[in-house]
Formats: C-alpha cells, sequence, structure tokens
C-alpha cells in the first residue's frame, strides 16, 4: 500500500547512503508520504499511543532492571530502596508500574475498535492475528513483571496461576517443576521471570514491527470498512494523521500523568507492600484488573482442567475471528443487529471483569458461568449466523463520500458513549476488585484530615516529629523500621531535623558491625547512613518476646493497609485524589481497642479485641494512652493526637518524597495541558482543508 518510495536526496552523503541503505526513503514512505484514509477518527490514534507506551515500558524498565536485585531474600527491599535512594527512582517506579495498566487500556481499546469496525477481515487476516499474538506476550510480560517486587500478592498470584499448568494431562507436573525450578514457588522462578520479563519486550517489538509492516502492505482499515477508490479518499500520514496522533498521544499523558503523580497507588494492590510470606495466605488472591474477565472464566467451572482450557481458549477464539465472521461489511456502522451484538459483548467482558474481582462463591459463580457461555457464543454462535443473516445498511460508494456525509455520530456523542462505557467497566472492575480485597472488613474507618492529602498536600513539620517521637517512646520497642535511614529525617519533604540531631538519634542506637581485624563483630554507636535498628536481632527472637506473633516492619504500613471504601465513594476517590485508606486504618486501629468483646464474640488467650482489625483479634496489646507521650509544643496529649500524629508518621516513612512527586506532577500537567492545546489548534488547522 505504502508503495515504492518517492523520497529523493539531495546530492552528497544523503545520496551515497541512499544507494547502499536506503533507510530514509523507508521511513519517507511508511510514516510520511503513507496513504492514510482520510476519514479515520481518534480509535485509530491508540496504535500510536500503544507504540508510545511500549516504548515507555523498555526505557524505564531497562533503568529499573539496573537497580533490582532477582533475589528472593533482597528483591522487595531492592525495589524499595530504588524508590528511596535512586535519584527520581519513585519517579520510575510509577511510570513503569502505573504504565502496564495504561498499556492495557490502550490495547483493549485498540481491540475493541477492530472488532467494531471490522478490521480482522479480508485482507487483514494476518495483521489482526499479530496484533492477538501481541496481547498474548503483553499478557505473559505483564504478569512476570508483577511477580517481580515480591510482595505478598506477586507470590501467592505466581503460585497460583503457575499451577494451573498442573491441570495439562501427563506432562502438566513436569510444566509447573520447570517453570518453579524446583517443587515451590522460589529463587529459581523468580530469576526465570526476571530474564523473560526482560526479554519479551523485545521480542513484542520484533512482532509489532510485523504487525506495522502487514498495516502498509493491506492498507489501513476505517470506520467506513470500504477501500479507497481515488486519491481524494486519502491524505498524507505526515502532517495529516501526525498531527492527530500526537495530540491524542498528549491527551492520553495528562491521563497517565494523573497516575503517576497522584494515585501511583490506586490501580495497584496494597497487599503487594507487604514482603512475600510462604506461610501466611492472603484472604483474596486476585490478579490485576486486565486479567480479570479471565479468571473469571477460569472460576466459573469447576473442572480445573476444563477451566483452564477455557481461559486460554477465550483468547484463542480471537484467532479465529477472520473465519467465523464471514459478514462481507466490515464496519458495524452499517450492521444494525451487529452493533447491538457488539456493546452486549463488550458489556458481557466488563461484567466478567467485576466477577473476577468478586468472591468465586454464590450468585457471583451463577453470573459467571452465564456470561462465560455468552463471551463463547459471541464468537461461535452470533457472528456466524449473522454473517449469513444480517440484512445490512447501504454502504458509501467512497471514503469521500463517507467524510462528506458526516454520517458518523458526532465526536462528542461518540466520547460520551465510550466515556460511559469506561467509567461503568472502572466502576464494576474496581468495586468488584475492592469488595474481594475487603470481604471480612465490617467496620470501615472514619477519613481523617490530612494535610498531606490532595494535589497540593504537604506534610505538616510538627505532626510528623510529634509522630517520630511517639514511634521512638512506645513504637520502636517492638516494630522496626527497617527501610529507613537515620539520614532521611534530615531529607527534604520530612520532619525537618537538622543534620546534627539526625546524627544525635543515629549515635543513640547501638549498630552490631565487623568483623573487626581480630574477626570478632562489635557494637558501636549508629550513623545517619545506617538504617533504623530493629529492637530484635531476628523474627525468631521477635515472635518468641510477643506472644508468638511478630510485630511487623512499619516501614511501609501506610501503605501496605487498605479497606473498601463502597460504591461509589471509591469512583469520586479518582476525581479527589484519595490515597489515605493507610493512615486512616492505622488510626482508627490505634482508637479501635475495646475492653469487652461484643456478646458472642470468643477472642483467644493472649489476643485483644479490636473492632478495625481483620477478625478483630489482635496480639498486640493497645499501645497507646491518654498522657502516655509529652509533646513540647502543646499539642493535646490525647489518644488521638497520638494516633493521628503517628500515622502521619509512618505515611511519610512509607512516602518520603510524596512532596517532591506532588510538584511534579503539578509541573507537568500545566506543561501537558499547553501543549495539548497547541497541538490541538494545530490539528485543527491542518485538517481544516482535508474536511
Amino acid at each position: 500500500m505504502s508503495g515504492p518510495s518517492t523520497y529523493q536526496p539531495r546530492p552528497g552523503v544523503m545520496k551515497w547512503l541512499e544507494d547502499r541503505l536506503p533507510i530514509v526513503g523507508l521511513v519517507h514512505s511508511s510514516f510520511i508520504a503513507f496513504p492514510t484514509p482520510r476519514n479515520l477518527n481518534y480509535w485509530w490514534t491508540f496504535g500510536v499511543i500503544l507504540s508510545m507506551m511500549l516504548v515507555i515500558q523498555i526505557i524505564t524498565g531497562v533503568v529499573l532492571a539496573m537497580h533490582y536485585t532477582p533475589h528472593v531474600d533482597f528483591a522487595f527491599t531492592s525495589v524499595e530502596a530504588l524508590v528511596r535512594d535512586v535519584n527520581f527512582g519513585w519517579l520510575l517506579r510509577n511510570t513503569h508500574a502505573a504504565g502496564a495498566s495504561m498499556f492495557f487500556i490502550a490495547v483493549y481499546i485498540h481491540m475493541f475498535r477492530g472488532l467494531y469496525y471490522g478490521s480482522y477481515k479480508e485482507p487483514r487476516e494476518v495483521l489482526w492475528i499479530l496484533g492477538v499474538i501481541i496481547y498474548l506476550l503483553m499478557m505473559a510480560t505483564g504478569f512476570m513483571g508483577y511477580v517481580l517486587p515480591w510482595g505478598q500478592m506477586s507470590f501467592w498470584g505466581a503460585t497460583v496461576i503457575t499451577n494451573l499448568f498442573s491441570a495439562i494431562p501427563i506432562v502438566g507436573d513436569s510444566i509447573v517443576t520447570l517453570l518453579w525450578g524446583g517443587y515451590s514457588v522460589g529463587n529459581p522462578t523468580l530469576n526465570r521471570f526476571y530474564s523473560l520479563h526482560y526479554l519479551l519486550p523485545f521480542l513484542i517489538v520484533g512482532v509489532v514491527i510485523l504487525h506495522v509492516w502487514a498495516v502498509h502492505v493491506t492498507g489501513q482499515n476505517n470506520p467506513a470498512g470500504v477501500e479507497p477508490k481515488t486519491e481524494k479518499d486519502m491524505v498524507p500520514f505526515t502532517p495529516y494523521a501526525t498531527m492527530k496522533d500526537l495530540f491524542a498521544a498528549s491527551v492520553f499523558l495528562i491521563f497517565f500523568s494523573w497516575f503517576i503523580f497522584y494515585m501511583p497507588n490506586y490501580l495497584g494492590d496494597a497487599e503487594n507492600y507487604v514482603q512475600a510470606n510462604p506461610g501466611v495466605t492472603p484472604p483474596h488472591i486476585v490478579p490485576e484488573w486486565y486479567y480479570l474477565p479471565f479468571y473469571a472464566i477460569l472460576r466459573s467451572i469447576p473442572n480445573k482442567l476444563l477451566g483452564v482450557v477455557a481461559m486460554f481458549g477465550a483468547i484463542i477464539v480471537l484467532l479465529f475471528l477472520p473465519w467465523l465472521d464471514s459478514m462481507k461489511v466490515r464496519s458495524s456502522r452499517y450492521r444494525p443487529l451487529g452493533k447491538r451484538f457488539f456493546w452486549a459483548f463488550v458489556v458481557v467482558c466488563i461484567l466478567l471483569g467485576w466477577l473476577g474481582g468478586k468472591p468465586a462463591e454464590g450468585i457471583y459463580t451463577i453470573l459467571a458461568r452465564f456470561l462465560t457461555a455468552a463471551y463463547f457464543a459471541y464468537f461461535l454462535i452470533v457472528l456466524p449466523l449473522l454473517s449469513r443473516m444480517e440484512k445490512t445498511l447501504p454502504l458509501p460508494n467512497s471514503i469521500s463520500d463517507d467524510v462528506l456525509s458526516k454520517s458518523d455520530s458526532s465526536l462528542g456523542k461518540t466520547v460520551a458513549s465510550i466515556a460511559v462505557v469506561l467509567g461503568l467497566a472502572g466502576t464494576l472492575v474496581m468495586g468488584g476488585l475492592q469488595n474481594a480485597k475487603a470481604a471480612t472488613e465490617e467496620n470501615i474507618p472514619a477519613s481523617q484530615q490530612w494535610s498531606f492529602a490532595g494535589p497540593f498536600g504537604k506534610y505538616d513539620r510538627a505532626q510528623l516529629q510529634r509522630g517520630f517521637k511517639i514511634y521512638k517512646e512506645v513504637c520502636s520497642a517492638c516494630h522496626s523500621l527497617k527501610l529507613l535511614a537515620y539520614r532521611n529525617l534530615a531529607d527534604p519533604g520530612g520532619p525537618s531535623f537538622t543534620p546534627e540531631q539526625a546524627a544525635a538519634v543515629a549515635a543513640e542506637a547501638t549498630v552490631k558491625d565487623g568483623p573487626n581485624d581480630a574477626g570478632d563483630m562489635f557494637d558501636r554507636p549508629g550513623r545517619v547512613a545506617d538504617r533504623f535498628v530493629s529492637p530484635f536481632p531476628n523474627e525468631m527472637a521477635a515472635r518468641a518476646a510477643n506472644g508468638g506473633a511478630a510485630p511487623p516492619d512499619l516501614s511501609l504500613m501506610a501503605k501496605a493497609r487498605s479497606y473498601e471504601r463502597g460504591f461509589p465513594q471509591f469512583v469520586f476517590d479518582f476525581f479527589t485524589q484519595f490515597q489515605e485508606q493507610g493512615p486512616n486504618y492505622i488510626a482508627a486501629l490505634l482508637q479501635g481497642f475495646e475492653d469487652t468483646p461484643p456478646e458472642g464474640f470468643t477472642l483467644p488467650d493472649g489476643s485483644y479485641y479490636n473492632k478495625y482489625f481483620p477478625g478483630h483479634s489482635i496480639k498486640m496489646p493497645p499501645p497507646l494512652s491518654e498522657g502516655q507521650v509529652t509533646f513540647d509544643d502543646g499539642s493535646p496529649q490525647t489518644l488521638a493526637q497520638y494516633a493521628n500524629d503517628v500515622s502521619a508518621f509512618l505515611m511519610w516513612a512509607a512516602e518520603p518524597h510524596l512532596e517532591a512527586r506532588k510538584r511534579l506532577g503539578l509541573q507537568v500537567m500545566i506543561f501537558l495541558l499547553i501543549l495539548s492545546g497547541l497541538l490541538y489548534f494545530t490539528k485543527q488547522r491542518i485538517w481544516a482543508d482535508a474536511h
């Protein structure tokens, strides 16, 4: 479709190079002079958005790999050290983690656009198949990447998903052993996944090149679904499509930046801020949101082997779509029944995603089975029957006629309808995910007024200092802060200790060091470069001193705890940038002890009743009481004040770069808004004559 290059190099080096390696001519014919249908709408821009996201993921992934340690003992802490100690490490991590979700959002829109406009039909069958292969590689890459931080959900997600292969007759157990590198998920598993996660993106790049090549051979499909007939049907790729793509990409980056700078934990799982522990199983193991529809299909079938077959079959069936739908009319705009069934299929996929986050029980399982049947019926029954029975509307004579007739709905209506669908999808999927994670919660902590909340939030320095004092005098007797260094107390955006004050705090600690020249270990005063010293030499000592329950490390506690917000509150949370579940929970927990359990509740020996703790039975005695800690600034010495102050301090311990993140986010958002405005008016000027 692109044809021979019309590029004419100037005499000199460029002509010499073009005669021997015509790469400039190839770029010119493929991305400048390439003829593009003039009626393409904004849904065609997601191909470029996906290319942009792939580049972002590879660049950030390569840099992250430079600081990552693929070992079960060090993987978790290496990720946190990267976030805390590497310059803009938090930006790299947030971009890469949120980028995975943005990648899948874009690819799902890209795939549904292909389904709606029939982009899989002759002569573009190979183009579609290559796209499905890219999707499969993305799913494998995303899953392996999710395992690498080695948090609780990473470990147990890897255990559950890899165990699925054991359902394969004869060779299943051998495949699982090969994946694990042993008889359980462990260090060999992590190394395998790290290697493959690094390799697969470059394999995706190779298939993307083939995908783009296929586009240039067959030409692009268009909303009308008719092939170009004259030159009036086409416009050069540059500047027309290029400018539209740049504008769409800038708008998408605004959406992306919202998560990077203001909602970095919204799409993640709080459980993954707890280091992997093979001895403790999370109450609800769920994958990332973009796998939930297939997870629902898997769980809807009681037979393990059939569930695995159905889950993979739900993706493999896409490969055969060009032959299952033999209707000559491509676009659903001219297929009244096809359009209705398409939107019904979209609703089925959304509902399956919602059910994937629900417990696999009762009505949820029944609904999942019904929707699984509807999913496969769309491909195997509905599309083949419609190909033979449906009466289509008249097609436009050409792409030019389609543009002039303006038969498609207006951009405003299209955007509004898609926004409703995406809003419904996000609402149901995230709602189901939160319900699954917090199904055992009975009491929801009250939201506190935090100084660090919102787009302009900052830590209250006096509150952080009071919170540190509470930690030092009360909490440090049992709980460690192993990811925090004494020097961090004097870092910008923290409690505003002077370097001398931070050194004095460090010197109060005793650090085991060595060996010395005699080969012996010795004790020395702490230095500002040291991490906060743990109150116990090892976990067994901590358990022995606390009735068999090891007090958790508090470094990430403010991000490792969450609770269900309920519908529609969690939808509003997106717009209000609510990320304070952790501090709310900690403050409520510290005040949630009750001397007398409710009637009918049996409290185990050696435990205490807390109405906010999951299961309500906690080994920790009430740590705080009125007047326990003296404040020099005259703040109230009450339990509520103590709870809020130490919660704010723990939030800073978990997010020491919060202020820098929000400050940079404001600058980036302003830049992107201005850039998008300039690109929009430039695009309008360029396209004025084409329309």
